[in-house]
């Protein structure tokens, strides 16, 4: 694992880094009627030259040519299009003369796209995500300042071999742990275990790496998968209706993640829906709806007995991109859970 250090400044490099802008719409290409407006607008409107022709600063610190995968909102993204963007990004950093991948990224599902990459792209070269919460037209619009940092960021050889990144807010995130808590404020993303550093003024702090496998470690590679299996969330509350299971066995999912209440917490009128559920082959994944924590095994529910997964740490929206990958490996219950301890 990389030793934690500040970088010098791209700027002063003598050969500035290439870096490409994948851009695929959001917020960060958003544009609103009026300045005032910073929460009503419409995402995915900017294309990625005028993005970058918006920073000129960026020439300072790295060779930047841009990419339009898409340009949507990020709600919108669906497994065909993590797929695409997937390969693509394999594809350049694959070339010798692309040293770092940005990604400009909604907000929205910003968090599971990166967990995806971060499993799937087989490189210690930079690749990060970015966003924005207000779009370009708003004042004090953050994504410019977030993009600039990106770009520092996936051109800086200290971000090497630290996995899928997230720049927002000054922030350096960890793909895996990253996301949104918030959908008004610039500080939207966090990590339960923290950031791994911060970007200021062109120069990368980092204060701690991940441990958890990724990129190169991966079991997984992007370059093999053609289609992911259908997983779907089925959200915990008081008074909750069992049949909505049934609904996305129905669907096709060939695996249910339970966005249980505190530690994964299964309703007692709901557990032999969950187990049926089980010895029908769809796996049962217990993940907490809870922002923080983990989910314990064996706490709360006999997972042992029931034949059950824990998704860790993982919130339900990242263990449903690491079930739909695992299961395209294995379908034990012994190994989907091995797969979820080590990532």
């Amino acid at each position: 694992m990389a030793t934690a250090c500040a970088q010098t400044p791209a700027a002063t490099s003598a050969a500035k880094p290439n870096v490409v802008i994948v851009a695929t719409g959001g917020t960060i290409a958003g544009a609103g009627a009026t300045s005032a407006n910073s929460a009503t607008y419409q995402a995915a409107k900017v294309p990625v030259d005028k993005l970058i022709a918006g920073i000129p600063e960026l020439s300072n610190v790295a060779n930047v040519r841009g990419e339009q995968a898409f340009q949507i909102a990020s709600e919108s993204f669906t497994n065909e299009k993590l797929l695409q963007l997937g390969k693509r990004v394999s594809a350049l950093v694959k070339d010798p003369g692309v040293d770092g991948v940005v990604i400009t990224h909604g907000t929205d599902t910003l968090e599971e796209t990166s967990f995806f990459l971060n499993l799937v792209i087989r490189t210690e070269k930079p690749i990060v995500l970015v966003g924005s919460m207000r779009p370009g037209t708003a004042m004090s619009a953050d994504g410019m300042l977030n993009l600039y940092n990106a770009v520092v960021l996936a051109g800086t050889p200290s971000a090497r071999g630290k996995g899928v990144l997230v720049a927002m807010n000054d922030d350096i995130l960890t793909g895996r742990d990253a996301a949104k808590r918030i959908n008004i404020k610039t500080s939207a993303f966090a990590s339960a275990w923290g950031p791994l550093g911060m970007v200021v003024e062109n120069q990368a702090y980092w204060f701690r790496a991940p441990v958890k496998r990724h990129t190169t470690q991966s079991e997984f590679d992007i370059d093999t998968l053609q289609s992911l299996p259908e997983v779907h969330i089925v959200y915990g509350y008081g008074n909750m209706a069992p049949t909505l299971y049934d609904a996305a066995v129905k669907a096709g999912a060939k695996a249910v993640i339970h966005a249980g209440t505190g530690n994964g917490s299964v309703p007692d009128y709901a557990v032999e829906t969950l187990r049926r559920v089980r010895s029908s082959g769809i796996h049962v994944i217990r993940a907490s709806r809870i922002a923080d924590g983990f989910v314990i095994r064996n706490s709360e529910q006999p997972d042992d007995k029931y034949d059950w997964v824990v998704a860790h740490d993982l919130n339900p929206q990242k263990a449903k991109i690491l079930a739909a990958l695992a299961l395209g490996k294995t379908n034990s219950t012994a190994e989907l859970q091995r797969i979820f301890w080590e990532y």
